[in-house]
């Protein structure tokens, strides 16, 4: 059992997400950064896609009341044992009565902590992940709190796995996001599609799980079109139509938003494109002002970036196996 004695600022429960009912308006969660997410929990000794608290931008303060092995990957957000700091992305040991807490991040966003068996909250849909909106999922639905008591499942680790660096991925600076265009791209002027691609966006503060907004490019321009019957008045409008993972919508074609794993299914915006998933796991790790390019891609790049990240994840496996 895990005690909560500070929550951080937004720690949920999160696993490799609930496919299958975006058609229903469930969006698929999990952890922002996978690839994070998983090596921590193969040095620990579970499954890939064991559950893990997800840490945003603060780490908690949790009291064990039994012996654990830990790791910390993602962001980086110094673990501390009774205040003595460890090591991120190295498993290590805690004994039953100590306390893990966390110094200030100093790199990424998000930062993910494994426990040897996992954290052993009720499957909802197939998945343990906290889909908070929704009050679905994860521990009652919602981040942990003070006072709560986070279950963990039966298993062993052994301390001192780590993943070397070469096998790590960050965001650069500036932060670099494929895009493939969508079916939409022909309503926006050629010039403005291609300043799009030009510009240097920045990370807004309004980014969070449903999706990350850009700012400080230049507006984008749309082509004279006739308004089909239902779409309302702004250019960037449509008739309501379903929304990708990773999709990017122009409301009033000024700020780019991109939605990620916990967005809704649809509305009635536009869409320029889509960041391609192999690229998922750094916007998870892109904190508020920072600096972003978007590169136009074809989907035969795309789907070469996918194979590169699974390669990437078999190498992962190998190393910690």
């Amino acid at each position: 059992m895990i005690k909560v004695i500070k929550p951080g600022l937004a720690t949920t429960v999160q696993d490799l997400g609930r496919p299958g009912y975006y058609h229903l308006g469930i969006p698929i969660s999990g952890g922002m950064d996978l690839l994070a997410l998983e090596a921590a929990n193969l040095m620990v000794g579970n499954p890939a896609g064991a559950a893990v608290l997800e840490a945003t931008f603060m780490g908690p303060e949790l009291e064990f009341t039994e012996d654990a092995t830990v790791a910390v990957t993602g962001g980086e957000l110094t673990p501390m044992i009774d205040g003595e700091p460890q090591e991120t992305w190295v498993s290590f040991d805690i004994r039953a009565g100590e306390t893990l807490s966390f110094e200030f991040l100093k790199a990424g966003a998000r930062s993910y902590i494994a426990v040897s068996g996992g954290i052993d909250v009720p499957v909802v849909l197939g998945s343990r992940s906290t889909y908070a909106l929704g009050a679905l999922g994860g521990f009652k639905g919602r981040a942990i709190a003070e006072g709560d008591e986070l279950p963990i499942g039966e298993g062993s680790g052994k301390a001192g796995r780590s993943l070397d660096k070469s096998l790590r991925r960050a965001p650069g600076n500036p932060a670099e996001l494929r895009v493939l265009p969508g079916i939409y791209w022909h309503w926006v002027e050629e010039s403005s599609g291609a300043q799009f691609f030009a510009d240097t966006w920045k990370v807004a503060p309004e980014a969070d799980r449903i999706g990350y907004r850009f700012r400080g490019g230049e507006p984008i321009r749309f082509n004279e079109r006739e308004r089909p019957f239902g779409a309302g008045s702004d250019p960037s409008n449509i008739v309501d139509g379903c929304y990708p993972y990773g999709s990017i919508q122009v409301p009033g074609g000024t700020e780019p938003i991109c939605l990620h794993r916990d967005a809704v299914s649809g509305g009635g915006y536009f869409m320029l494109g889509a960041v391609i998933s192999a690229d998922f796991d750094l916007i998870g790790q892109m904190q508020p002002h920072t600096p972003t390019r978007f590169v136009k891609v074809t989907m035969d790049q795309a789907l070469q970036a996918r194979a590169d990240r699974a390669a990437l994840m078999d190498r992962i496996r190998t190393a910690l196996a």
